[in-house]
This record gives structure tokens, sequence and C-alpha cells, in this order.
């Protein structure tokens, strides 16, 4: 329990990272297995649930559009934690690239586990469940922001990079959900 508070509180971001836990680490041990819940979930909700979710759900190549999700999920990793260092970088914030990289690995967990709202054939409970996860990854990022850089409690500059990371990972979702659409 007190793994998943961690991202919650300044202490469990220093203890992150005093873990001291590589980038390929986080990489192997973290973001791959996550990123294969929302494509999993995906292909399921797709191949089970059919015009009765969504209309024009069933006749979509769930093998194709999941796989992709699943590269391009991995790929977000990649840019979001370059995006992190320059963003914080460019708002006069001191952060390593490693730290950058513990954000990006961490700050999407409630996502990942948002697509367990996948298993109830409800639109309306996906997206409230989706909505939670956004929320709680902004909080995150809020956070692990201020945490790793060191700022006071309500900083204005931590505010701001936050808000400008958060706008580049909600539109890396919208572009990854526009991904299922369009197949």
């Amino acid at each position: 329990m007190q793994m998943i508070a961690s991202p919650f509180s300044a202490r469990g971001w220093e203890k992150l990272q005093a873990m001291n836990i590589s980038i390929p680490t986080l990489a192997w041990v973290l973001v791959v297995p996550l990123s294969f819940l929302p494509p999993i979930l995906l292909y399921f909700a797709g191949t089970h649930y059919g015009d009765s979710y969504i209309q024009g759900f069933a006749d979509k190549n769930w093998q194709f559009i999941t796989t992709t999700f699943f590269l391009a999920e991995l790929l977000t990793f990649f840019v979001m934690g370059w995006l992190i260092y320059s963003v914080l970088k460019g708002h006069g914030l001191d952060i390593s690239y490693h730290d950058a990289y513990l954000l990006a690995a961490v700050a999407p967990i409630p996502m990942w586990l948002s697509s367990l709202g996948l298993l109830v054939p409800m639109v309306m409970v996906t997206a409230v469940v989706a909505g939670l996860g956004m929320m709680a990854s902004c909080v995150i990022v809020y956070i692990g922001t201020r945490s790793l850089c060191h700022r006071q409690q309500n900083d204005v500059v931590s505010m701001s990079a936050t808000y400008t990371v958060m706008a580049a990972a909600f539109l890396a979702w919208v572009l990854l959900m526009v991904t299922i659409w369009a197949y």
C-alpha cells in the first residue's frame, strides 16, 4: 500500500528517487508490463462487447489497433521523459534526465490501471474511470515535479510546468484514441 501512495507525497518521491532505478529497468519492469494492460483489455472489449458497447465497435481490426496502441504507449514513455526534462528545464527547474524519466514512468500508472474500467461493458463506467485516472496522473505529475525539483507547495512555476506537461500528455492520449477510431 505504501508503494501505491508513494507518488502522492513528497516523501514517497524521495524514496522512489533514492532507489535510483535505471531508465532501462524502469522501462522493462514498470512501463512495458503496465503498457500491456490497456491493449489487452481493449482487445477483450473490442472482441467481446461488439456494437452493444459503441456503434461500430465490433467492426474494428483489434489486432492491428491494439498492437499499434501498445507500440505508441512505449514510444510515448520515451518522448514524455524527454519532454518533461525539456519543459522543466525551460521553466528554470532543476531536474536530471533520470528523474524526468522516473516521473514519465510513474505518472501514467493511474491511466494504465484505469483501463480496468473496460472490464465493465458500459461506456459511461469506462469514461468515468479513465477521467479519474487522468486526474490522478495530473496530481502525480504536479507532486512529482514539485518533489523532484525541490520546490515549495503551491509553487506557481511547478504548476505552470505541470500544466504544460499534462497538455502534451493529453494530446498524446487523444492521438492514441484517434488511432483506435481511425482503424
